[in-house]
Parts: C-alpha cells; structure tokens; sequence
C-alpha cells in the first residue's frame, strides 16, 4: 500500500537579511544589505499510511508549521521530496486540492457578519460539489458536529467552540482523504476539545481519512494519535508509538495512593519522592523499575486505602524529549 502522506530527506531555508540595529545599520541594509540562511527543517523523511491518524509535536519554531506548509503547497522545499495523495503538491493542481484540507485553529474562512451556511454554499461552488452530494455531506457533517442550530447564525454570534466546528464542516465539504490539522482545539473549553476529537475520530472511522495533528494539548495527541512525530530545531528527532516513546522517556513512575490514618508526609519519603500530600491523597515518584517493589512495600508497611500505578503526565515526557532530543535524529 503506498503511504498517503510521504516526505523524503525535506528542507526548507530561509534567506534572512540582517539588520544591524541604529542608523547606520539601517543605511547599510538599504545600500548593502546582508543576508543569513535560517535553517528550519532539515532533511525530515517520514511516511504516513492511509487512515493512521499522526501526532506531530514540537515547540515554537521548531518547524512544525514550516513543514505542514511544504505538505500542502503552500511552500516550496529547497531540496527534498514529498508526495501527498499520490501528488506533488505544487503540481497536483486542483486534484490535488481535492484530497487534502488544511485547518488551522488561528484561522477562518468563515465570513464574520453571514451565517455559516452561506461560507458552506461558497466551498460547495469552489470545489464543484453536486447538490445532491452537497446535501448529503451537509446533512452528515451537520449530524456529527451538532451543528443544525448554527447554520442560520451569524458567524459573530457564535461561540469560539461552535465557530471551530462550522470551520471543520467548511473544510471538509468536499470529503477529502487527507487531513492537515493544525492547533484545531485552540483556545476552545474542555467539552468543545472533546467533541472535536470525537468528531474526527468519526470522520476518519467513515471515510478512512489521513490526520497529521499538531497541537499543544498533549489530550488531543493522545485521545487521537497512538503514534508521534517529534521534531525540534528543524530535525526529526522521534518517529514511532507514543507509548514506546514514554517507556524510553520517562524514568519514573508515579504512585498515586489513598491512604489510612496516621500516614504522614515524612512516612511515605521512605519510599519515594513524596510530589503532592494532601491527606488522603497522595502522590510518590519512584524509579520505573522500582515500582512494583515499591507498591509491595507500601502496602504492607502503611494502611493503603487505593494505589495506582501511572506514567508522569504526558507533557512532562514530551518537554523532556524536547529537552534530550530523545537520541537525536533516531527513529523507532
């Protein structure tokens, strides 16, 4: 099966003039101006199956963002090559278009002052949607996202949460197999985010849609994406399972207890790294091999209402990796 999604040894540099500070630096960059290459991705290879749903992390201006815009088109790399959907994207023309929708959390293509639908009526005359396919897709995307009371509001009466869900209905009018998804739940409250990622879970259950997913809440990665792209500093640093990449990541586990009367903060060092007490409840960090062992212990020493055994929180692991570079350029 060939991968929906596949980038080769891509690169992107940007010629960045340089700007001295003060007034002659502002002379000099008028008569002679100077230049630095700006390096933002370099040589990412990755691949992509149809219907795998991706996770692609890093921090601000690690390249993330640089990369999507190379996969849609919107960027041309300087060496490096891609095919998305069987399509070079700066050649694939309006087929390509066709496969592919890009969704951008800090961005509309909503109209502010029109009602959702009539932004749908546009994308529909945009991408020649057949009317009776048009309703159909409507009607499903309306059935899914809840969005039957929203059709006839204007954009600016809607909440944030109910405008990312008529921009995922604008966007995926035309039914495409391969979804670029970036920061789609920014900004919107607990409940908007779930149903968000419920949504697409849906959409890619029905239609067998591609999903690369960039976003800074690690609950979207991990409710969506049982495989993660990590990059930093323009390079790919990790390319494999996000729970292999916690096993190798994290070296503690956390013991999280319900205790009995008498246990006290000081009790409870004896076997770990005591991380929060608040009786009854408590929180242990102990070496991951050690865990068990350690569970044993407690529960014969101390009265032990509940245990638990967990990974540290998945923004912990990920901010370390970013931090180690998870083995530099390795991939699972």
């Amino acid at each position: 099966m060939a991968p929906a999604i596949a980038a080769e040894q891509l690169s992107k540099t940007f010629r960045v003039k340089v700007r001295i500070p003060g007034l002659r630096g502002a002379l000099g960059a008028l008569l002679r101006p100077r230049y630095r290459d700006v390096r933002a991705v370099r040589q990412v290879s990755f691949h992509i199956d149809p219907g795998e749903i991706v996770g692609f992390l890093g921090p601000n201006g690690a390249g993330k963002t640089t990369t999507l815009k190379m996969l849609t088109g919107l960027l041309y790399p300087t060496s490096g090559r891609v095919e998305v959907g069987g399509f070079a994207p700066w050649s694939g023309g309006a087929d390509f278009k066709r496969r592919i929708a890009l969704v951008l959390g800090n961005r509309q293509q909503l109209v502010w002052d029109l009602p959702p639908e009539e932004t749908f009526q546009l994308n529909r005359a945009i991408y020649e949607i057949p009317g009776p396919a048009y309703r159909e897709r409507l009607d499903e995307l309306v059935t899914l996202l809840d969005l039957r009371d929203l059709l006839d509001k204007p954009v600016r009466q809607l909440s944030l949460g109910e405008r990312m869900k008529c921009e995922l209905a604008a966007a995926l009018l035309h039914q495409p197999s391969i979804l670029f998804l970036d920061e789609p739940t920014l900004g919107l409250d607990v409940t908007a985010q779930e149903g968000i990622r419920r949504f697409l879970t849906q959409y890619r259950d029905r239609h067998g849609a591609t999903v690369l997913l960039t976003s800074h809440y690690m609950q979207d990665v991990t409710a969506l994406a049982s495989r993660v792209l990590i990059i930093n500093g323009g390079r790919l640093l990790y390319d494999g399972a996000l729970d292999a990449l916690v096993a190798r990541i994290a070296r503690t586990k956390r013991l999280e207890l319900v205790v009995g009367a008498g246990v006290t903060a000081e009790s409870l060092a004896e076997f770990g790294d005591v991380k929060s007490f608040r009786f009854p409840n408590a929180v242990l960090e102990v070496p991951r091999e050690a865990a068990p062992a350690t569970s044993a212990r407690l529960l014969a020493a101390l009265p032990v209402v509940d245990l638990s055994i967990e990974d540290p929180p998945i923004e912990d692991v990920i901010r370390q990796a970013f931090a180690e570079g998870v083995g530099e350029g390795v991939a699972e």
